[in-house]
């Protein structure tokens, strides 16, 4: 080559030697994708994983962290979007259109309602809340406009724990498609494809925030959409590939490293956030307690029986309504007087985090399983179990709580 400074630097032959071999994947990124000659490039097809057209539709890094995600929750195929919301809106642009309708329970991620009540019906697509407690609701709302129902376990912020099976069941008998929310169970936690054994009763899709769990590290945005259904994958892959969706391959090289101790971290989680759901039953300050693996708490019963035959956890949220006799700014107090428990969104990570919620905002109406009084959120991380009590603890007083 006449310039190997710039010509020789951008065409070297080298070609490093097949068989390398080591714990972590490899990451493949790219935009551009070279092909042999002009017929190979014509004869590849995007929609399957038989070869590579472009960066968009995929390297070997994210095939594989696909492969790894549709076997972890049971599914056969699955897409990666940026975040765990988008996710949740690829499913509705792709499910449904003008005079379609949406079921979503009233206990689901915010976002996700803030999308149906923005954008879905700015689309003349239909929205309706429906009680996640209540089978009878579900099946009363679905209608024949009705396109797609939302389930989650357990709901945001509250955590009741549904009769998930039931409310699948109702769809089923309507025909109407049913996506999950299965980010809090993470594919841990219970099989979706598979929630009754021998039944064949499962949802159709299920998405994922993998910025929680699957991540583990609070510094990754990205998400799934899992199914079992070739026409319906192909249905959503469409979709996908029309709005230019797609996430870095450093990303997916973070998650991919993470997930080989997901299920080592989750226990971790759930262990810990059982120990301090139970100490706090016992502070007079917090009325109640939501933690799936209480008793008391709200759809208990079906968590029982559809986690703990699966050997399934509970994940790492509580949640406590304190007494109302509190104001607002007290409970603020107790928040800012944390010092391990850190202020911020999303959970899965590391660190513990605290939220406080004003609920009235972000329901039709105060659910009548909940008692009054302003809700907080715990996210637990990996800390040591006692460190982080003990920091409730000291909260509790600085605050005044305890009087």
């Amino acid at each position: 080559m006449a310039d190997q400074h710039t010509t020789g630097l951008i065409h070297h032959p080298y070609q490093a030697p097949e068989g390398f071999e080591a714990p972590a994947p490899g990451v493949f990124k790219a935009s551009t994708v070279f092909f042999p000659t002009v017929a190979a490039m014509r004869s590849r097809e995007w929609k399957d994983k038989t070869a590579y057209t472009y960066g968009l539709h995929g390297t070997p890094t994210s095939y594989l962290l696909e492969e790894r995600l549709a076997s972890l929750e049971g599914g056969k195929q699955c897409l990666l979007v940026p975040s765990g919301l988008a996710a949740i809106a690829l499913v509705a642009q792709s499910m449904l259109k003008q005079g379609d309708e949406v079921l979503i329970p009233d206990n689901a991620y915010g976002p996700s309602k803030t999308l149906a009540d923005g954008e879905l019906k700015a689309w003349g697509i239909r929205t309706r809340y429906y009680d996640p407690m209540s089978v009878e609701d579900l099946a009363a709302k679905i209608s024949a406009q009705t396109r797609l129902v939302w389930v989650e376990a357990a709901g945001s912020v509250t955590l009741e724990f549904p009769d998930l099976a039931g409310l699948v069941r109702v769809c089923k008998r309507a025909g109407v498609p049913v996506a999950l929310d299965n980010t809090w169970g993470a594919g841990l936690a219970f099989q979706p494809f598979d929630l009754v054994a021998g039944e064949g009763i499962g949802v159709d899709i299920s998405a994922h925030a993998l910025t929680k769990y699957p991540s583990g590290g609070g510094d990754v945005l990205m998400g799934s959409v899992i199914t079992r259904d070739q026409g319906l994958h192909m249905r959503l892959k469409l979709t996908h590939m029309r709005l230019g969706l797609g996430v870095g391959m450093n990303d997916v090289e973070l998650v991919l490293r993470s997930l080989p101790s997901m299920a080592l971290r989750y226990r971790a989680h759930d262990d810990a956030t059982r120990v301090l759901a139970r100490w706090a039953q016992g502070q007079a300050p917090f009325v109640q307690v939501l933690h799936p693996a209480l008793e008391d708490s709200p759809g208990h019963a079906h968590w029982k029986a559809l986690c703990q035959p699966q050997a399934g956890g509970a994940a790492g949220l509580f949640s406590v309504i304190v007494d109302p006799r509190f104001t607002q700014a007290q409970c603020d107090a107790f928040c800012d007087s944390l010092r391990l428990f850190k202020i911020g969104y999303s959970w899965g990570g590391p660190i513990s985090l605290v939220v406080p919620y004003e609920l009235e905002t972000m329901r039709q109406s105060w659910p009548a399983h909940l008692a009054k009084g302003t809700m907080i959120r715990f996210s637990v991380g990996l800390e040591h179990v006692d460190d982080l009590r003990a920091d409730l603890a000291q909260a509790l007083q600085a605050s005044g709580l305890l009087g």
